[in-house]
């Protein structure tokens, strides 16, 4: 007798909080603070662009409706990735 293959283990991203400084993401057991100063792209965007992200592996995550695309150790130690983006103006 042969198994049905499992489906992906990975557990969903959400976002459980937006304020004026930033967003809280859920990840498991683990409640990480995106802050707009490091990351603009999510300052303007919408409360529904910005709570529909998607956990696509452990340390990827996806916006669609914004085109975003970060990994979980980037939010971690940004410190650790130092290209930052600057808006022209």
């Amino acid at each position: 007798m042969k198994s049905a293959t499992r489906g992906a283990g990975i557990s969903r991203a959400e976002v459980t909080n937006v304020s004026r400084q930033g967003l809280w993401l859920l990840l498991d057991c683990e409640e990480l603070f995106v802050p707009f100063e490091q990351f603009p792209w999510f300052r303007d965007a919408s409360v529904a662009a910005v709570t529909n992200v998607e956990r696509t592996s452990a340390d990827h995550l996806h916006w669609p409706d914004l085109d975003i695309d970060l990994t979980v150790e980037l939010i971690r130690h940004p410190e650790n990735f130092p290209l930052v983006y600057r808006a022209r103006g």
